[in-house]
């Protein structure tokens, strides 16, 4: 029993049930049991968390070094972010996907989580549904249902690419459905849907009266022919209803800076903000100084690390599906390799039968000393994601193992 001033609460939960039905960030908790491993000495190779190897870029260093000695960013500035860092952002925007917007349309946030809890946030009442493409990132339908969302999921596979169809959606929408959470490229699964196939989705989305979140997080990190087409530029009668959701992690190797933003109509921009203003108030000026060196400056350091990413790629996708019972369709964009293994369920791996992929990727860990995620976390159960954001060395090497370990089972 807990106590409480007035003597025992017998019955209240510690926890509120909102809070206490929130499942931790499965990938964060691989990430997290496989440098717990390492810290004990054993040589664990982790495919689990979706970060760049590379160091942040020494011209966005400096200038964040450069800040810090700025008395202007010792104080409080606008919650919704730095004037000049909106202004670049705008700029970015129209630079990189073509879509032209006004600085009081960014609110900058503390890494894209956060503005995609802040635009649910704003856009939900009570018991609405969000359509949610499967696989999906494990953040998705946690944000939703804090944000008083239910999750409505459309499940994909290998088979179409992993990218849903307009019948698929259609058949997922109800009276209740209000936003359509749409992302490409995609983490988990690295799809990218071709331009035509998002522009018959916008216009679905425009013509059944459906907000659109859209995640454009890895827009800079696709491959060969594929090519990152926005939502709102596609269809432009959508802007009035759609909010864009990016940041500076994974293009620039800026994971632990956590600077995002939301993009929108100026009146869900600025709801947004007001809910900021109360949570956390602005960005860390440090940061959002960073920030602004980042995405004002060229993207010659973004080729180099995505001609990394496309080596990594093609790598760990042929050494894959040289394991017999694991399908591994080619990733076109992000830096994840979602292979199928529900073929090896149910055999013998290592003296055990894993009958769930969670199960099998905790038998990868204990044997191999890899740290993969298992779909259930992506909702959906018989895969595996691997992040190839890391050294080629470990990435060969972690895929050796697996050879080894998986191509025994029976």
């Amino acid at each position: 029993m807990a106590a409480c001033k007035y003597g025992y609460m017998t019955d209240r939960p510690r926890i509120s049930e909102r809070i206490g039905n929130i499942a931790e960030s499965a990938t964060l908790a691989v990430d997290a049991k496989a440098k717990a491993m390492k810290a004990q000495g054993r040589p664990v190779i982790g495919f689990g968390a979706g970060e760049p190897d590379f160091p942040t870029p020494d011209y966005i260093v400096d200038a964040a070094a450069q800040a810090c000695r700025d008395p202007r960013f010792h104080r409080y500035s606008p919650a919704s972010g730095l004037p000049e860092l909106k202004e670049a952002i705008a700029a970015k925007t129209l630079r990189d996907s073509g879509y032209s917007v006004d600085p009081s349309q960014v609110l900058v946030t503390n890494g894209g989580k956060q503005a995609i809890y802040e635009a649910f946030a704003t856009l939900l009442n009570p018991g609405d549904e969000v359509i949610v493409i499967a696989p999906y990132w494990t953040t998705y339908p946690e944000a939703i249902k804090l944000a008083g969302g239910v999750p409505s999921y459309v499940v994909t596979d290998e088979s179409t690419g992993y990218r849903a169809s307009v019948e698929q959606l259609e058949a997922a929408r109800t009276d209740r459905t209000t936003v359509l959470l749409f992302v490409s490229p995609s983490n988990p699964t690295g799809s990218v849907y071709p331009p035509e196939q998002v522009r018959a989705i916008g216009e679905w989305a425009r013509d059944a009266g459906l907000w659109v979140l859209t995640d454009e997080i890895y827009e800079h990190l696709v491959y060969g022919d594929a090519r990152a087409a926005s939502i709102p530029v596609e269809v432009p009668e959508l802007a009035d209803s759609t909010v864009v959701v990016n940041g500076v992690a994974k293009t620039y190797a800026m994971t632990g800076w956590r600077v995002g933003w939301a993009i929108g109509p100026s009146d869900v921009i600025k709801a947004a903000g007001n809910l900021q203003s109360h949570a956390t108030s602005n960005v860390a000026n440090v940061s959002q100084a960073a920030a602004l060196a980042a995405v004002s400056g060229d993207l010659s350091a973004v080729a180099e690390m995505r001609s990394a990413f496309d080596r990594r790629r093609r790598t760990i996708v042929r050494m894959l599906n040289e394991i017999p019972g694991v399908v591994c369709p080619e990733p076109q964009g992000a830096f994840y390799a979602y292979p199928s293994v529900r073929e090896l369920l149910g055999t013998e791996i290592g003296g055990r039968r894993p009958g769930t992929t969670a199960e099998l990727a905790e038998v990868i860990l204990e044997q191999a000393e890899v740290a993969v995620v298992p779909g259930e976390a992506f909702g959906t159960p018989g895969y595996l994601r691997l992040s190839y954001a890391l050294g080629d060395a470990d990435l060969a090497e972690g895929v050796e193992r697996l050879q080894k370990l998986l191509s025994g089972a029976r």
